[in-house]
């Protein structure tokens, strides 16, 4: 049987015997990729060997091989293909560059890494004062502190370790207290997702990715402060994915803060939920009075240490600055300093009386109100499991919980009806809209209905 012929230079090659003129590859590689792909890692992919139905081709590092085969691959058989027909396979051989293009490599790597490295440094030092001997314990988190600790001992022993919790309640304080700990005998990486994102896309207008990825992966300890910030960024969401996945392949510790759990963390995907949330999951709650008391004294005292001076608050007025502040730790200590500069400027002891007028203005706002708190607040006052009032079952006691919390979300927060549907289980923003309507009659035409959204408003706000 005749095989397929092609003409070239008036001779016909079968199209085993055909040769592929690999600058013309390349040349179609740039097109259809686009140059800043093509400049950044295609232009650097070698022939080292063409065989009858494969091809085996030279790269510089490992690394680059993983993240073309993740990527490309496909598309550059492909574009092979379009050259000679019989290749259908496609294999990486990492190759060593002569000894003046490693030279030059090595300085430019050096170069930018060093770029990366100083402008991280610059905005995310340790802390030397968020440390484990300032952190102030309570029933709200001694479990975080317990193991936040116990990855200090033992390194890989939680992998990662996800710490959540509200605004203000000290996860970025445990994380720099861990990175404080483990500094000297690792090498450790501590950087917020918005800095992470940052390097990200300028490491991508550079098309300096290569060195941004080897960078990031050389950590042993990986800490990064509030991943929500990666919600609903697919591009940043992949780099950390596999970013992710190197440094626990090769025994790296990881350590994670978040507002909320893996499973409660929105427009990210699954797959990065299963991640985040395959070591432990430890929460830290709003703290209860006697940690707020033991707080504003321990403040107290740093403040009359760091200023030299007397500060008299008398039991009665810490007590009332402490069951009045009922969000976070920053809120109670911002007050805290409000009352004490107020004392300072009059030169007075202030009273109880004293305090409410001062703080009239912080302590008559109306609570931040999220749909988290509302789902919550709601499982809670109709006695049910927020897990059966999230599910996809449609029976009465629970449809109508369900239908009170869209309802609520929607008139007490900001979130759109979209983001609203997301966060009862992924459903439609038409199911808000129903829900919405839905209560909105009842309440106008049901006493014992408009009784229940008031009495669920109040927790709200009281909370």
């Amino acid at each position: 049987m005749e095989k397929n012929k092609f003409k070239t230079q008036n001779l016909y090659v079968s199209e085993e015997e055909k040769i592929l003129n690999w600058q013309e590859v390349q040349t179609a590689f740039k097109k259809t990729f686009g140059v800043e792909v093509y400049d950044s890692w295609l232009q650097k992919i070698s022939l080292i060997k063409e065989y009858n139905d494969f091809l085996i081709l030279g790269v510089p590092t490992r690394f680059f091989r993983d993240w073309i085969v993740s990527r490309y691959l496909d598309k550059i058989l492909e574009q092979v293909r379009n050259f000679k027909l019989s290749i259908n396979r496609v294999e990486f051989k990492i190759i060593e560059e002569n000894k003046q293009n490693q030279e030059l490599f090595k300085i430019n790597e050096i170069n930018k890494v060093t770029e990366i490295k100083d402008s991280i440094l610059n905005y995310n030092r340790l802390n030397p004062n968020l440390n484990f001997e300032n952190f102030i314990q309570g029933k709200s988190n001694d479990i975080a502190l317990s193991y936040s600790r116990k990855v200090c001992e033992h390194l890989s022993r939680y992998n990662p370790l996800y710490i959540c919790g509200g605004v203000g309640l000290g996860k970025t304080h445990l994380l720099n207290a861990i990175g404080l700990t483990l500094q000297n005998d690792n090498n450790v990486m501590f950087i917020s997702a918005e800095r992470f994102m940052y390097h990200f896309i300028k490491s991508i207008k550079k098309n300096d990715m290569v060195n941004f990825k080897d960078f990031f992966r050389k950590s042993s300890v990986f800490i990064i402060d509030d991943i929500q910030f990666i919600s609903g960024k697919e591009s940043l969401q992949e780099e950390f994915f596999h970013t992710f996945n190197s440094l626990m392949d090769k025994g790296s510790q990881i350590i994670i803060s978040a507002d909320r759990a893996p499973t409660k963390l929105d427009r990210v995907q699954e797959r990065m939920k299963s991640r985040l949330g395959g070591g432990l999951v430890v929460d830290i709650e709003t703290p209860d009075l006697e940690l707020k008391i033991k707080i504003i004294k321990k403040k107290i005292e740093e403040t009359q240490s760091q200023f030299k001076e007397n500060i008299n608050l008398d039991n009665d007025v810490i007590n009332y600055i402490a069951s009045e502040s009922k969000t976070n730790i920053r809120e109670l200590i911002g007050v805290l300093n409000r009352v004490i500069a107020f004392s300072r400027v009059n030169n007075k002891t202030l009273n109880v009386t004293d305090c409410k007028n001062i703080l009239k203005d912080v302590f008559n706002q109306i609570r931040v109100i999220t749909v988290d708190k509302i789902q919550n607040v709601v499982s809670n006052y109709f006695n049910i499991p927020l897990s059966e009032m999230l599910s996809q079952r449609r029976s009465r006691p629970l449809a109508r919980p369900r239908q009170i919390a869209m309802y609520l979300a929607k008139k007490m927060t900001a979130r759109s009806l979209p983001e609203i549907g997301r966060r009862f289980a992924n459903r439609d923003h038409t199911t808000v809209i129903h829900a919405v309507k839905t209560i909105s009659r009842l309440s106008e035409q049901d006493d014992e209905m408009k009784k229940n959204i008031n009495q669920i408003k109040s927790l709200l706000l009281e909370q």
